[in-house]
């Protein structure tokens, strides 16, 4: 198991749109809205809004194996898309499953696309969490968490595509309901501590970290990309015009790339963007199924925000970031047809127009 200091974390950008006619995509595929796709030996399932009842959009799949786990291993986060709703924890719900090798048949697993990511992008620096050992190692566990189950669907149909503005029309999956899905893309991924190697336009970053430093009134510093550096940046610390220092943190942390919408460093610190909750150990709850503790995995970034839209363009969400936190030892019941539940925090932007 790597400790947190050799973590490194990964960063997810927006990739091509994700063309039903050119692309089909599995639980291997990391994408951005679209329908989800399930393993296959899991029930379709059709979350609600906890607040509204309303069924929630599909806003994002990463497929994310643990290293030594003879899992397949996904993540699905789901968000409602009403006005009221969006913002708050309660209305969004992150939905972990894994099945074995053996329960997948190859046939019936897409191959990798053009634009996905590999199999094994996400869980090279991942934490080797969940290992179990012999065949009774789930005595005592209780019940998976279970989230509504509905019967299958049939297989929506699909409109034309404009692909020039990286849209997907569809449909969602949920009997007797003509909901549109969120447009749908890839999501490539780099190493962070690659961003200032060889390819990638510090120029660029450093025009829009002046951009920000004029705006904001705070002073971020100059990157470091000198020979010897390590990497790292000059950071002078001044408080921004509105006085979150918090914000100002995590605005430094991206300020090499802005238009990152996940991050992904499973038992790492996550970015806050706001001062986190005084009661995190009753927000970060324990497991629902084994009753142990949970740790921080990935979260989705501001910049997210003004791609989640329907394929009319309304119902776009609204965030700030969203931190999911998921079971430690990444227990699972062998043969379950049901995804476990985990926890999402949800904050709001404190400045939202700067990712607009």
């Amino acid at each position: 198991m790597a400790s947190p200091a050799q973590e490194s974390t990964l960063i997810g950008l927006c990739d091509g749109a994700v063309d039903p006619k050119r692309h089909q995509s599995s639980f291997l595929t990391n994408k951005v809205g679209g329908q989800p796709d399930w393993q296959p030996v899991l029930r379709r399932q059709f979350p609600r809004c906890a607040r509204c009842g309303a069924p929630l959009a599909h806003v994002v799949q990463v497929y994310c194996p643990l290293e030594a786990s003879p899992y397949h291993r996904n993540l699905h986060l789901f968000a409602c898309s009403g006005a009221d709703c969006s913002g708050r924890s309660e209305s969004w719900k992150a939905l972990r499953s894994q099945c074995l090798e053996s329960e997948v048949e190859p046939s019936k697993v897409a191959p990798a696309q053009e634009a996905s990511l590999s199999a094994s992008d996400w869980c090279d620096s991942a934490d080797d969490w969940g290992a179990e050992e012999g065949g009774d190692g789930w005595g005592g566990v209780k019940p998976n968490r279970r989230v509504e189950d509905e019967p299958p669907a049939e297989d929506p149909a699909h409109s034309d595509m404009d692909v020039g503005s990286r849209l997907q029309v569809l449909r969602l999956g949920e009997p007797l309901m003509d909901t549109s899905l969120l447009r749908s893309f890839f999501i490539s991924v780099l190493d962070e501590s690659d961003l200032l190697g060889e390819g990638y336009d510090l120029d660029h970053a450093q025009e829009l970290l002046r951009e920000y430093e004029s705006r904001e009134g705070v002073t971020v510093g100059e990157l470091n990309s000198k020979e010897g550096s390590g990497g790292e940046e000059k950071y002078e610390k001044t408080r921004a015009k509105h006085g979150d220092a918090v914000f100002s943190r995590f605005m430094k942390n991206i300020s090499l790339c802005p238009q990152q919408i996940l991050r992904y460093c499973r038992g790492g610190k996550p970015l806050f963007i706001s001062e986190p909750p005084s009661n995190m150990a009753q927000v970060v709850s324990a497991c629902a199924s084994c009753g142990g503790s949970r740790t921080f995995e990935l979260q989705l970034m501001p910049a997210l925000v003004s791609l989640l839209q329907r394929t009319d363009g309304s119902a776009q969400l609204e965030f700030g970031t969203v931190l999911v936190y998921t079971c430690a030892q990444s227990c699972w019941k062998e043969g379950s047809a049901s995804a476990v539940e985990e926890v999402c925090l949800v904050q709001t932007d404190p400045d939202q127009q700067l990712f607009k």
